[in-house]
């Protein structure tokens, strides 16, 4: 995984949980599973990239 990709998925992963924390202060489901939602394709981008260093 090349660094740009790391700090691209770090940097997604933190901000869906950024909205996931905004959600849960201002009582907004909607923008508490869109936080949830963006940290889950990140852990997956992050996920895939693990597997193709492996086979490097």
């Amino acid at each position: 995984m090349s660094s740009e990709d790391k700090v691209s998925a770090k940097i997604d992963e933190l901000a869906g949980k950024g909205k996931e924390l905004a959600g849960r202060a201002t009582d907004n489901p909607d923008l508490e599973a869109e936080g949830k939602g963006e940290q889950a394709v990140s852990n997956l981008k992050q996920a895939g990239e693990k597997v193709k260093d492996a086979f490097r």
